[in-house]
């Protein structure tokens, strides 16, 4: 599963620009990374997960902005089409997981 951050903050005065800085440092700490401007993602191991960050952003939302979170499964997320340019490739794939001995 991926959860999806999508976000249109303003950042005209300071207080903007930090409330800004802290929801994106909040995102990078919680392991989603940029796909584009204003848009992240991370790979959740189940629906619970998913629904736990949530809660976790939902409590930390900026006081101005508009921000969505959308879950969607693997297939979903394989099925993305992504253009560079005029050339096709291919979505982030999920990342391999960490073997302990």
């Amino acid at each position: 599963m991926w959860l999806f951050a999508m976000f249109d903050l303003p950042v005209k005065e300071k207080k903007q620009r930090k409330a800004y800085a802290r929801f994106r440092n909040l995102l990078l700490n919680e392991g989603f990374d940029q796909l584009q401007y204003s848009v992240y993602a991370r790979v959740c191991a189940s629906e619970q997960v998913a629904g736990t960050i949530q809660a976790k952003l939902e409590a930390q939302l900026p006081p101005d902005g508009h921000v969505r979170l959308l879950a969607v499964t693997d297939r979903q997320f394989g099925k993305m089409q992504v253009f560079y340019g005029k050339n096709r490739g291919k979505p982030e794939g999920k990342p391999s997981q960490l073997q302990l001995f």
